[in-house]
């Protein structure tokens, strides 16, 4: 079966992406056409890049990355839960991504995005870093607004409408992780 993983992309106290993550988990469960699990950045043990070699060498030295390598390796596709910093994705997030590179090859990707503007900038920047790794993401995206989806800013509530939002993602990042499942042998 293809399995998907939820990356929950930040680890900053309080955040919401946790609620965010859990939701789309949730929905995406009740599906029942792949494996989904919840991945988490604040349970991996990453520090800021320090491996001595590139990520495209393949090579690497500490059990963090050997094991961040072992799960991402085991998924056909993503959906990356980022909010938005500073006009940009979380650092934390993009240190997970460059800590590796050809277990992100030939795979699919959804973004949902949070944040004052639907995240939406984060979700075009995170967009750009996986073209680099040979990751198509998908044209369906969630924008969640912490305006109008998030109480006081915090409690997440999304309205109605995304549920659909978040399965027409779900529907493209099956198909691709399924039609790039031919590339990846």
């Amino acid at each position: 079966m293809t399995k998907i993983g939820i990356i929950i992309g930040s680890t900053r106290p309080g955040r919401n992406g946790e609620a965010v993550g859990r939701w789309v988990h949730d929905l995406a469960v009740k599906r029942g056409d792949a494996d989904y699990d919840l991945v988490d950045l604040k349970d991996q043990d990453l520090p800021h890049l320090d491996e001595p070699l590139a990520a495209a060498s393949g090579v690497y030295n500490h059990p963090h990355t050997k094991s961040w390598s072992e799960t991402i390796a085991g998924y056909d596709g993503f959906v990356f839960v980022t909010p938005e910093y500073n006009r940009g994705m979380p650092g934390v997030l993009k240190t997970a991504i460059d800590f590796l590179y050809a277990e992100w090859n030939d795979k699919a990707a959804g973004v949902v995005g949070y944040g004052v503007s639907g995240g939406v900038r984060a979700a075009e920047q995170l967009q750009q870093v996986l073209g680099q790794l040979k990751v198509a993401t998908v044209q369906a995206h969630v924008e969640l607004s912490l305006h109008t989806d998030f109480e006081n800013f915090t409690v997440f509530k999304p309205l109605t409408h995304q549920e659909d939002q978040v399965n027409a993602m779900l529907d493209q990042v099956l198909s691709w992780s399924r039609a790039l499942s031919a590339v990846r042998v």
